[in-house]
Formats: C-alpha cells, structure tokens, sequence
C-alpha cells in the first residue's frame, strides 16, 4: 500500500490504496513509517515527497477500522496518525496533493513541511459534522499556517477550501494544473536538493522552532546551528566552488 521510489536525491512516498480513497489502515500508518524510516537513514535521500495514487490525496482515518475497534492501528508509536504527524524528521518533507486531502488526509498535509497542489485538490477538517475532533494536529497547525479566523471557519463549519483559495492564503508553495502536483513537487525537491543538505536540515529546524520559541533562544539556535555546519566538509566546498565558478558537490557531511 505505500511505495517508496528514489528519483536521484529524492525519495517518493506513495499512498496506493485508491479503491478506499487513500484513507489510513494499518497497513498505511506502518508503511508511511517505515518509509520515513528509510528516508532518513539513507544517506543519499535528501528530501521527500508524499502524495497518494488516483484522485484524492487522502481521505484521512478508515472510519471501517475505527467501527471495527482498530482505532489504534491507525497511528504508530513514533509517528503518530498515518505513521507522520508526530514523527520527528530532520529531512525536508514535501506534500504533492492532486485531489482532496480532508480530515486526516488534511492532516497529513499540514505535517509536511512545503506543500504543492494542483487546482483539483481541497482541504478540510470536517470531523465536527460526525461529532469528531481533528485530533492529528489540525486544529493547531491550520491556524499557523493560515490566518487564524479562517482556520476556525474549517474548523467550527466541517466545510473545506479549494485549492485557490488555500494557494491565496499561503497554505501551498506552488498551484499547478491537476495530474502535474508531483512533478511540480519532484521540480521544488530538486531546488532544495541543489543546496547543502546539512544546512537545510539546520535552517528548517530553526524555521521551524520560530512558531514557538522566543528570539533568545532562536539567536541561541541560530548560532549553535552555524557552528554545526561550519564543523562540516560542506562548509568549505561552498566557497570554493563560488570562487572556481562551478557547481558545488556537496557530500553531506
């Protein structure tokens, strides 16, 4: 059900369970973490992409599971609902939606670090309309991601935005036709992965910490992070190629 295939440095996670609209079993949450697992062992993987095969992205939990009392198969130890949402990652993780990715689909999304989507995608939280809570992360990461008073709209009315309107409000990096979301997303991996990979890794954690530290410690983090990188093999190749006008070759380490 989740297949995982390297194109150079970037490794693509695919959710292939479209006769049940991607939604999450066990089977998905332990895929999805085992790939995460093996994205962030390899040493050649730089960045990801997850997307999901057929027309939706992902239409969150197997509510089949949950009425079978499998409610806790849809989330591993590490990682969460879908094996992702509370997975600690250092590689960037790009979302590629070309349908709609709603309730824990949406989620999934919003756990991802970039996001590009096509104009058939949607997004939503419309667990209220079952008397459900978004419990995957939604509920606070929708509104850092998106002006706060919309973000209660999604949540409080169930009813989702098109891809247009999520793209206006910043919710997703690059709004493509549909069927072109992953190679859109496969282009904005290369991008990155034209950069040293260990300083994108320290850039996106201090990028990250900003939601929620305070300047002190983000000048602290900020500092610690480029005397990491300055210790690196990397770090010196950067110069060099600018001087040498060549592309630099970056090891990793």
């Amino acid at each position: 059900m989740i297949d995982y295939e390297k194109r150079g440095q970037t490794a693509i996670i695919t959710i292939r369970r479209p006769e049940a609209r991607n939604a999450v079993n066990a089977e998905v949450a332990a895929g999805i973490e085992a790939a995460l697992d093996r994205l962030e062992a390899e040493d050649d993987a730089w960045v990801g992409i997850i997307t999901g095969e057929g027309s939706v992205f992902c239409a969150g939990a197997d509510l089949k599971a949950i009425a079978s009392g499998q409610a806790g198969s849809i989330s591993t130890q590490r990682g969460g609902f879908g094996g992702v949402v509370t997975r600690e990652r250092t590689k960037p993780l790009i979302a590629a939606v070309d349908g709609p990715a709603f309730a824990g689909g949406c989620e999934i999304v919003l756990a991802c670090d970039l996001v590009v989507a096509s104009t058939k995608a949607a997004f939503g939280l419309p667990e209220v309309k079952r008397s459900l809570v978004a419990a995957a992360g939604g509920l606070f990461r929708l509104p850092r991601a998106i002006p706060r008073n919309v973000a209660m709209e999604l949540a409080l009315t169930g009813d989702p935005i098109p891809a247009e309107r999520a793209y206006a409000l910043g919710l997703i990096n690059e709004l493509v036709e549909p069927g072109e979301a992953l190679e859109a997303a496969i282009g904005l991996a290369g991008r990155i992965c034209a950069n040293a990979p260990l300083a994108v890794r320290e850039s996106r954690n201090i990028v990250l910490a900003a939601q929620s530290s305070d300047d002190a410690t983000l000048w602290k983090q900020t500092n610690e992070a480029f005397m990491r990188v300055a210790q690196t093999e990397d770090f010196g190749e950067g110069p060099r190629a600018f001087i040498e006008k060549r592309a630099p070759q970056w090891k990793g380490r």
